[in-house]
């Protein structure tokens, strides 16, 4: 099949060309826009606590105060408020509501700190339109006004809550954004041209890419509305890599074999036709596998993995079909020349540095084995110390930041948890009207829970049939101990609740409650289940039921190692808290789904040795000698691409991209060029039971134990050996 493709488009090169920009036109002007979703309770399904609260408040207490912004005054010189600042802030807090800021239904005075210091305006906006753009643009307005209004005063005001959050969260991925994107560019440029001393070479998979990124974005969008997916904001910076990573991969495979074949002696259209059906299958294997773990992801409760899933395989698909068609036609139409001006590419280097690793490996596999394994070991016994954090707003960005500014300050100022309070809503289940009478001991029990700072009634509704308490934690909302303490919330308000009522707890520590189920969920479903489909499309490649145990063990136990050099370096040596909660989903998405890429680029061509009747061992070490060229090539520039996302500023970036680096390091470096071969040359010919995979194949004449020749036999490319065992 491979073939066809590759003969389809080497004889049709400007109308494979042709098709894919007609294509990307046509897909891009046509294109709906994609929203974006900041809202953490959008997360989760209608079936969690938190989500059934919010629902519930709608409905009883439509016109209750939410706080989406927070105004918070002090004086320049830090001291007590006097009479004349109370003043200010009480015109401030008028002047700012009279100006109707869209979105903005409600501005109302705050209580002051028990200190005296401080002084606060709540903004409430519409709660349909939580974490919305519209929102983040009414933030930037509001933070502009309570500052001119201000001025003239002995008052420094800062705006906080999740809507000025949702504001300092998008200028700081926007940073983010455009660093890796540069990196990206960077990196891939400057590497290309260090391997193949080619400036052509070195652009062309930037060009090309680029406009599989426009195809995939637009093909995102349409089956984001199509299928009432969520989307969110943090896809698009996870989708650069994604597809220039992908793309720079595949685009590596198939000119690492173009060359090697230019070598062998190949003319060079023929060489291409020939690249395209010796790595095709593992091109298209590694993209399987991609595809089937990041579809996985629909198993997912989360909302924003359950859309990140089908766009990331989106993503992969397209750069799929543009390595097997796009890439080919366009490298076969520029030809040799396409590694202008250097002379490198016609003969294979001697004393290659891979061919020493290969003969390191073919003479102690068990030795190779047990040192690659050994350490991927010990690194994974890290994974036992991981600790979730769920504060995604100062995680993904600096605390410098105003609004972290004025969560610190609040929280100094306040009870930590006086921003997001927590509320328990107590219903009756019969719909008769609530025993008022009941309220002062069910508040008590409340308030006497471990990590209450206070809990009080708030309101009625007007039927009197569910009653709001609001319960303010000593914690901030999204810290483990506010979330423990919410926990035992929900135990008491539940155990608690008179008969004939029922109770939901709701609230931003209920919601990260909520958050934390799901992830476990997901990781009991999710994993697994991408583990056997991997297996799957494994077994289909190599027609073998042993190998596919021990490269997913191997991919395995690669994650493990970076989750736990993760943990080590973060939580132990910086005295991080713990890591963010969406981290090992990050992890699993690009060291167990995209480091297999490599595994499988590896096996394949090991697979390929052993046909051409080599043993286990010297197949071993030939599959080094060519394919660990480009899989370090490729590992190197994927592992550096996400590096640079450390120099966002921000936790959630630093701790992704460090991780996510390390584990396709050790995908490549470790994994892939000694643990699978090692393992591989020792189980020797039992790897591939029940079929046959590693043995040779006779060619059409029966002669030879060769795949046969460019112009005979099977129809396939020439192998030719030299004397030190070089292979063409």
């Amino acid at each position: 099949m491979f073939r066809r493709i590759g003969n389809v488009v080497v004889r049709h090169p400007v109308w494979t060309i042709v098709a894919w920009l007609i294509a990307a036109v046509a897909i891009v002007a046509t294109a709906p826009s994609l929203p974006s979703n900041s809202d953490e309770s959008s997360f989760l399904p209608r079936s969690y606590e938190s989500i059934k609260a919010a629902e519930l408040q709608e409905k009883a207490f439509p016109s209750a105060f939410t706080p989406s912004a927070i105004a918070l005054y002090q004086r320049t010189d830090g001291g007590r408020l006097t009479a004349a600042d109370q003043k200010d802030v009480a015109r401030i807090t008028s002047e700012l509501g009279a100006k109707h800021i869209d979105q903005v239904q409600k501005v109302v005075p705050g209580r002051p700190s028990k200190d005296g210091k401080y002084a606060m305006t709540l903004v409430q906006m519409d709660s349909k339109n939580a974490g919305q753009p519209q929102q983040v643009d009414a933030a930037k307005e509001l933070r502009k006004d309570v500052k001119d209004l201000a001025k003239g005063t002995r008052l420094d005001v800062k705006l906080g809550g999740s809507a000025a959050q949702a504001l300092d969260q998008e200028d700081s991925s926007k940073r983010g954004q455009a660093l890796i994107g540069i990196g990206t560019f960077v990196i891939i440029l400057v590497t290309l041209l260090i391997i193949f001393r080619a400036p052509i070479l070195a652009v062309l998979p930037l060009l090309l890419i680029g406009l599989v990124s426009a195809i995939a974005n637009g093909l995102i969008a349409y089956a984001t509305k199509l299928f009432d997916l969520q989307a969110n904001s943090s896809i698009s910076s996870i989708l650069i890599v994604v597809l220039f990573g992908v793309g720079t991969d595949y685009f590596l495979f198939l000119m690492f074999r173009y060359r090697e074949r230019l070598r062998a002696g190949d003319e060079p259209k023929q060489a291409m036709v020939n690249a395209v059906d010796r790595v095709g299958e593992a091109i298209a294997s590694a993209a399987g596998a991609v595809i089937i773990a990041f579809l996985a992801l629909v198993l997912s409760t989360l909302g924003f993995l359950k859309q990140m899933g089908p766009a990331l395989a989106i993503a992969v698909g397209a750069t799929l079909i543009a390595g097997l068609t796009l890439i080919p036609a366009v490298v076969s139409l520029i030809g040799p020349k396409v590694f202008w001006p250097s002379k490198s590419w016609q003969k294979e280097p001697e004393n290659a540095r891979f061919a020493a690793l290969g003969r390191g490996v073919q003479r102690r596999p068990a030795l190779t084995a047990v040192l690659s394994g050994l350490v991927l070991v010990v690194l994974s016994l890290g994974t036992l110390g991981f600790n979730a954090t769920f504060d995604l707003a100062s995680g993904s960005m600096p605390k410098t930041k105003e609004s972290m500014v004025v969560q610190d300050e609040m929280q100094q100022a306040y009870s930590a948890g006086a921003a997001a309070p927590t509320d328990v809503y107590l219903s009756s289940t019969d719909g008769k009207p609530l025993d008022k009478a009941a309220f002062g001991a069910y508040v008590q029990k409340l308030g006497a829970v471990e990590g209450v700072a206070n809990a009080r009634m708030a309101q009625v509704n007007k039927a009197g049939t569910t009653a709001d308490f609001t319960v303010t934690l000593k914690y901030e909302a999204s810290t483990d101990k506010a979330i423990d303490a919410v926990g035992q919330v929900r135990d008491v308000a539940h155990s608690a609740a008179p008969d004939g009522t029922e109770a939901l707890v709701g609230g931003m520590s209920s919601i990260f409650k909520d958050i934390d189920s799901a992830v476990n969920h997901d990781y009991r479903t999710v994993f697994p289940v991408a583990a056997l489909l991997i297996m799957v499309i494994l077994g289909l490649l190599l027609r073998s039921v042993v190998a596919p145990w021990y490269l997913i063990a191997s991919v395995g136990l690669g994650f493990g190692a970076t989750l736990g050099a993760t943990v080590w370096i973060f939580q132990e040596g910086q005295g991080h808290s713990g890591l963010m909660f969406m981290l090992p989903v990050i992890m699993y998405l690009f060291v167990v789904a995209i480091g297999t890429d490599y595994n499988i680029l590896m096996i394949a061509r090991l697979r390929e040795e052993a046909r051409e009747g080599r043993d286990p061992r010297e197949a071993a070490g030939m599959a080094l000698r060519h394919a660990g060229p480009t899989v370090a090539a490729a590992g190197f520039i994927l592992a550096a691409t996400f590096a640079t996302m450390m120099l966002a500023g921000n936790a959630l970036l630093t701790e992704m991209g460090f991780a996510v680096s390390f584990g396709i390091a050790v995908a490549a470096f470790v994994m892939a060029m000694f643990f699978t071969p090692s393992l591989t040359a020792l189980i020797g010919h039992a790897a591939w039971w029940p079929g046959h995979g590693d043995q040779a194949k006779p060619t059409a004449s029966g002669a030879g134990t060769g795949p046969g020749d460019a112009s005979g036999g099977d129809g396939r490319d020439a192998v030719t050996h030299d004397p030190a065992g070089r292979r063409g």
